[in-house]
């Protein structure tokens, strides 16, 4: 297992010389408690540097001897309206989610690295983000596609030793971790949206995206990183 696994790393790292993340957003449901779980987020860290990526945690390994401490009750539950809306028989970990489209396994590195070059050839909706005093602004083109705006804000990363479960004894390390998602509002089919999403300065990561319903197809993303003394426009 470990013997394919490496090359495939190696493709992602060969592949991650894009100057800014594509406006894709890659989505994995994942469990400090699952043993399957470490290589899948080894998959996602290689792909932060191309696309806009989210790490969520679930809540129903907790139970397992470990306790994720960024697991949450909300992505279980986004997770499982994927599952209705994929036609899929339910959740499990690891599982990779593109643009609300497709499902697979989070451990198949080549299988994403397709799904984000299909990704990139579909007409999405244009996000411009601009920091402010208590947030960022959010500027919508007339978009191809309706649906509802979502603000998720992420933690850039975080490692942890676990001490039981199935990973005991691992230092895991994960990156934009979903530590928050709202709606903030929704666009019709040929119009724009312009609005403000108030976040602290120390929000980290802050994705914006526009979805069909809670867990539909995914019409475009951006994302803007709040880091101290970061002044800068960000499109993505």
């Amino acid at each position: 297992m470990l013997r394919l696994f490496v090359p495939i790393l190696a493709v992602l790292a060969a592949t991650a010389a894009a100057p800014t993340r594509a406006p894709v957003l890659v989505e994995l449901f994942t469990s400090e408690g699952c043993s399957s779980c470490p290589p899948a987020d080894r998959v996602l860290e290689a792909l932060d540097a191309q696309a806009i990526v989210l790490s969520e945690h679930v809540d129903y390994w907790d139970h397992q001897g470990w306790r994720d401490p960024w697991s949450s009750r909300a992505s279980t539950l986004r997770q499982e309206a994927y599952a209705r809306q994929l036609g899929i028989q339910g959740p499990y970990t690891p599982q990779m989610v593109i643009d609300g489209r497709v499902e697979f396994n989070g451990s198949e590195g080549r299988r994403a690295l397709d799904e984000i070059a299909k990704a990139r050839t579909r007409t999405q909706a244009e996000i411009h983000l601009t920091r402010n005093a208590t947030g960022v602004e959010i500027a919508i083109d007339a978009t191809p596609h309706a649906g509802n705006v979502y603000v998720a804000t992420a933690q850039e990363s975080a490692e942890s030793q676990v001490k039981g479960g199935e990973n005991n004894g691992r230092r895991l390390r994960h990156v934009s971790i979903l530590r928050s998602l709202k709606k903030v509002g929704t666009v019709k089919k040929g119009a724009g949206f312009h609005g403000t999403a108030e976040v602290a300065a120390d929000a980290g990561r802050v994705i914006i995206f526009i979805q069909d319903g809670d867990a539909g197809t995914v019409h475009g993303a951006a994302m803007v990183e709040f880091r101290p003394q970061m002044n800068a426009d960000t499109r993505r």
